[in-house]
Parts: structure tokens; C-alpha cells; sequence
């Protein structure tokens, strides 16, 4: 903020996907403009009102923080034309984004993102500019009621009530305050929330709900005998889950872990979608249910065409986004910290309980990703050795090559690694997986030499 995301640049973004919509429906447009609690959000989104009004589009206000999957679900219920979201989600505090869904209330695919660049291009070259607009004619939209009301059609509240169990919630300052919380108590849950006020500095860190910054609702939970904590990031896309003991459990194992508990309680059997960086646990629940698989690239929006189709009952990827069928086509952070509170209640098993019950249906699986910083001179060595097929790593046999999305070889003893380079700055991502914790040390040490060799 302030550097490259200034008042000018979000005009400019702004203006583009302006004239984006506007290319799709020239009038009678409607747009919802929304944020996170992030600094200068209200002005933000004031900014991004009058630029839309002066494409002659309705902007549809949000005046406060909502989650992202509430404002995707807002763009179904109200028929708009697309969103606009000022939000960074689990990114440090210094930075912003802008997010936008186009009308199906999914993520703009690479078709629309590449449309929307060449009208801000065509803009900057022919620097046209639009008449001001003496008074922004918007329309105030509050997504809550509509969205909390799905979730109740959704999750199963009286099993949670009826269980006994204690919640704590943590929305680490983010956008999903009164969303998990309030659902819980209007159903009788005892549920205590963490960090439940407005910090546009998210504590001092990024607000992602991983392992190392959960440490206040742990201490919550042992104070009040909860049995379950859900947290999720700045905007609610993301979830973080932690165990009765205080184990935080790893989101590849909490997609895995509500695939198997929607086949059993609600039946769906019309397939499943994970991106090529996610456990191979769910291929083999997959095979186990006899449920078709898909395999999709990085970046929730793939696995949101397939919820849109109705392809799949569950979509995850291994960085904590998830939905479900009939659901909205972007990724629910609240939606799932719900669902894992319903699936203890009904299972009365804490979730490690749970995985190590999959774990002996299925088999074992341990994935870990890792992150390697690289020289300008590693940098080009690696981009030139991940276009090649190798036919053996860390002593055994490759048996696939997959480029769904970077380089991931599949090992003839079922174990895998993934290669993926960052498109904004010289780091490749390692995601590995083996059958035990011995194997998985090992894979890790051999896709860490194989980099920089």
C-alpha cells in the first residue's frame, strides 16, 4: 500500500474491469463493491463507486468487512453483474488487492483477468478519461442475512447443539467477525471467540490461520474445554482447524477428512476435485467411495467450474480454500471451520482419531510443501531442468509425469514431489509426499538437492 497499490492504480484496475463489464452488458450493469477491515477500506470502495459510475454502472455498497464467500453468494442471490473486493486475505497488513468475481459469483478466469488488463492498457495508451459524476446513484447491500441463512441450510447445527461440544472461534481480526460465532450461539453452541475486534494491523502479522499464529484461541480452548478450533484469514476464504490437544491439522487432511464425512452423511457420490499440489489421500479416498477424480491445476477458480457444473460434492486445495456442491464457486473459509465442528459432533471422535481411521482404510499419506529462494543463476538452471522428464528421482522409478501445473512426478512407490515456480519472485515451491514420516524425510531432502544440484 502506498508504493503499488496507490488511489491512482486502483482507479486505473477499477476503470478496467469497468469496462470489462460494461463489454458484457453495456447498460443497466449492477457491481458489488465490498472489503476486508483492512486500512482505508471505506475509502477504497468509495473510490471504486464513482469510478463505476462513471461507466454508467450501479455500484451495490457493502458499508461493512464481509467475507469473501459471502460477497460471492451476494453476486448469485442479487443477480449482479460481478464484485469488486478490496482485500489482500491472508497476506501481511501492508498489502492490498482487489479481487474480482464475475457474475456467477465464481473467480475471474484467464480469459476475463487477460480481457480486463487490455482495457487498462487500452486506457493508459489513449489517456480518454470520463466526465466526473456530480453524485454516485449506489445501492446498499448487506450480504450477512442471505448468507448466514445458506449456511443453516448447509450445516447440521442441531447435531453440533445436541453433541455438548465447545467451540472457539478465531477470525483473526478478519472479515468473518459475527459470521461462525454468531451461527454457533443462535444455535445453543458454547462457542468463545479470539481476536473479535477491528486491527487493520492483524495483530502485527499476516491474518492466516496457520499453525504458528493460533497459539491465543489454543490457550482458549484449554481454558474452556473446547474440543474444536476454527480460525480463518483476513477475508474468510481460508481455514485453519486445531484439534481437541491442540494439534493443528494440516488442510490437506481437512479436505480429505469432509470428503469421506459428505459421502457418508449425505450421500453424494458425483465426484471430487483437488489441485495437483493436494494430498494423494483423496485419490485414494476416491478410488475407495468409487468417486470420479479431478485434477486440477493451481488456483481455486479451476475447481469453481466444476462446482458450477456440478461435477463434484467437495473441492479443496492443500492452502486451505474449500466448497462444496450447490455452493458457492469460490473458496469458504467459514463454511468449512462449520462443517469440521459438525463432523465431530456427529463422529464423537476428535479429528486425529478421524485420520488415523482413514489412514487404515486407505493407507498412510504425509505431505509437507516447502519454499526455496533461488539465485538468478539457479533460477534459470532450474526453469531449464523442470522442461525435462526425468525417468528416475531419489532412487526410484518415476511412473508419471504430470504438467497439469509446474512438474510433479509420481514415484513408483506411490510417493510424489511437485515443483512450482512463483510468478512474482524468484522462490519455487517444493510439495512432497510419502507414506510415513521416514520416507517423507527423505523424498523432502532429495526434491530440496534436486533444485540446487
Amino acid at each position: 500500500m502506498a508504493d503499488e497499490f496507490t488511489f491512482a492504480n486502483v482507479c486505473r484496475a477499477v476503470d478496467g474491469i469497468a469496462r470489462y463489464v460494461v463489454s458484457q452488458k453495456p447498460t443497466g450493469a449492477r457491481v458489488i463493491v465490498g472489503r476486508d477491515p483492512r486500512f482505508l477500506g471505506e475509502t477504497l470502495i468509495s473510490i471504486a463507486s464513482e469510478v463505476l459510475a462513471r461507466h454508467g454502472i450501479t455500484p451495490l455498497l457493502i458499508a461493512e468487512p464481509a467475507p469473501t464467500p459471502a460477497i460471492s453468494y451476494a453476486v448469485i442471490q442479487a443477480k449482479a453483474d460481478g464484485a469488486i473486493n478490496f482485500t489482500a486475505s491472508h497476506n501481511p497488513p501492508e498489502y492490498n488487492g482487489i479481487k474480482f468475481s464475475t457474475s456467477d459469483g465464481a473467480p475471474a478466469l484467464p480469459e476475463v483477468t487477460k480481457a480486463v488488463e487490455a482495457a487498462i492498457a487500452s486506457a493508459d495508451s489513449s489517456q480518454s478519461t470520463l466526465p466526473p459524476v456530480n453524485k454516485v446513484d449506489s445501492e446498499p447491500l448487506d450480504p450477512k442475512p442471505g448468507y448466514l441463512a445458506r449456511l443453516r441450510e448447509i450445516v447440521d447445527f442441531d447435531v453440533i447443539k445436541k453433541s455438548g461440544i465447545k467451540v472457539v472461534f478465531d477470525p483473526l481480526w478478519g472479515a468473518a467477525r459475527g459470521y461462525s460465532d454468531e451461527l454457533l450461539r443462535e444455535a445453543g453452541v458454547p462457542v468463545a471467540t479470539v481476536h473479535d475486534h477491528r486491527d487493520v494491523l492483524f495483530g502485527g502479522h499476516a491474518p492466516e490461520p496457520d499453525d504458528h499464529l493460533l497459539e491465543e484461541m489454543r490457550a482458549r480452548m484449554r481454558d474452556t474445554g473446547a474440543v474444536i478450533g476454527i480460525a480463518t484469514d483476513g477475508d474468510a476464504d481460508r481455514f485453519g482447524i486445531v484439534d481437541t490437544d491442540g494439534t493443528f491439522l494440516q488442510p490437506n487432511y481437512v479436505i480429505a477428512l469432509l470428503f469421506d464425512y459428505l459421502v457418508e452423511t449425505r450421500g453424494w457420490k458425483n465426484g471430487v476435485a483437488k489441485s495437483v499440489a493436494t494430498t494423494n489421500l483423496i485419490n485414494a479416498l476416491a478410488r475407495h467411495h468409487d468417486v470420479p477424480l479431478y485434477e486440477t491445476p493451481v488456483g481455486f477458480k479451476y475447481i469453481g467450474e466444476l462446482i458450477k457444473q456440478d461435477k463434484i460434492l467437495i473441492g479443496g486445495e492443500e492452502s486451505a480454500g474449500l466448497s462444496i456442491r450447490g455452493h458457492v464457486p469460490e473458496k469458504d473459509g467459514v463454511l468449512a471451520g462449520l462443517l469440521c465442528c459438525e463432523m465431530v459432533a456427529r463422529r464423537g471422535a476428535s479429528l486425529s482419531a478421524q485420520l488415523q481411521a482413514l489412514f487404515a482404510e486407505v493407507g498412510s499419506f504425509y505431505p509437507i510443501r516447502e519454499n526455496f529462494r533461488l539465485t538468478n543463476d539457479v533460477q534459470q538452471k532450474f526453469t531449464d531442468k523442470v522442461r525435462l522428464d526425468p525417468a528416475e528421482f531419489a532412487g526410484h522409478k518415476v511412473q508419471e509425469v504430470v504438467r497439469k501445473d509446474g512438474l510433479k512426478l509420481v514415484l513408483d512407490d506411490g510417493s510424489w514431489v511437485c515443483y512450482r515456480l512463483s510468478g512474482t519472485e524468484p522462490v519455487v515451491r517444493a510439495y512432497t509426499e510419502a507414506g510415513s514420516h521416514a520416507a517423507l524425510e527423505k523424498l523432502s531432502a532429495a526434491a530440496k538437492v534436486w533444485i540446487f544440484e
